[in-house]
């Protein structure tokens, strides 16, 4: 089946003087800048009403209505893989996704992801768009996501995504000590050179990261989390920027650092974590059929819980060495 696409947005005033498909390739993640040039060629999008070319410039204050379809891309197929799933009623799953599981098919991963698990759990799910799936964590985050299993509590949880009316917190490992909580206020858009990352751009969308700090160690800091908006990599460029990536961020992270006299616990540990200490923890929002507040918190996953014992063993011996 064909994956309706229905988007309302107005292009920031920084924008302006862009061609048109260049701000909605911008604005819209998951959407590449030929597919949408595709969609604006065949009439589905509208700029105050009117057809426009994707070569066009945009003055800024533009409302654009996107109405277009997807083709699938790719002959999904169920597949038996274990689902942690910490809410079910008939319209919404939360589920827990671990680190390592590819939430849908694409480049690379053809199977094995979690739609094939969802089409598996629920063979009704293929009359939905993407089997339910709203919005996505990295391969290597593990956390909470909500699926919906109606195509009318679909569209309704997107709405409320746009709307950042989904909560959404995170806990993370970053590297070096932090002096206190704050905010992160720093447009995201993608890499001027490196198309498969993100960057802070002053073009980029807006992105907001509010952090706070949770436990301080010798040369690492655990950190809670909360996203007003939620763009592709958020946390991750966000932290980078501030100065403090992600412990086993591949991508955003540079090089591995080590307090002074770092015990070889510490060393194996930091070198032996695979992928980047991020952990959605907490997600809440409005139930898009009865209204009322589906909240779920999950703790830890077992190796970030095992990086914060070797963390706090290897500042626990640092302070006693000073005694």
């Amino acid at each position: 089946m064909s994956e309706a696409v229905h988007h309302q947005l107005t292009v920031p005033f920084e924008h302006a003087g862009q061609r048109l498909d260049q701000v909605l390739a911008e604005l819209l993640d998951g959407y590449s800048r030929t597919r949408i040039k595709e969609w604006i060629d065949a009439g589905q999008v509208l700029v105050n009403g009117t057809q426009l070319r994707p070569k066009d410039k945009v003055l800024g204050g533009e409302h654009v209505e996107i109405r277009a379809t997807l083709p699938d891309a790719v002959n999904v197929q169920a597949e038996q893989i274990e689902l942690n799933i910490v809410h079910q009623d008939k319209q919404v799953l939360v589920i827990h996704k671990p680190a390592g599981l590819v939430v849908h098919p694409g480049a690379g991963n053809a199977a094995g992801t979690l739609q094939n698990a969802l089409l598996h759990f629920d063979a009704k799910l293929a009359q939905v768009p993407r089997a339910g799936i709203v919005h996505r964590l990295d391969k290597d985050t593990s956390g909470l996501m909500v699926v919906a299993r109606t195509v009318e509590a679909h569209t309704a949880l997107v709405r409320a995504i746009e709307a950042r009316e989904v909560e959404r917190e995170y806990e993370a490992v970053c590297v070096g000590v932090m002096t206190g909580g704050g905010v992160v206020d720093a447009p995201i858009g993608r890499h001027p050179v490196d198309r498969l990352k993100m960057a802070v751009r002053e073009d980029g969308r807006e992105a907001v990261t509010h952090y706070r700090v949770v436990t301080r160690y010798r040369g690492h800091t655990h950190v809670r989390l909360k996203l007003e908006s939620g763009r592709t990599h958020q946390i991750r460029v966000h932290m980078m920027h501030v100065h403090h990536p992600l412990v086993g961020d591949k991508v955003y992270g540079g090089r591995m650092l080590l307090p002074k006299g770092a015990s070889p616990e510490l060393i194996e540990s930091l070198r032996g974590f695979k992928r980047q200490a991020l952990h959605a923890a907490r997600l809440a929002f409005e139930h898009p059929v009865t209204g009322k507040l589906v909240e779920n918190e999950v703790p830890l996953p077992e190796d970030i819980q095992a990086l914060l014992g070797v963390l706090a063993r290897d500042t626990a011996a640092a302070a006693g060495r000073k005694k």
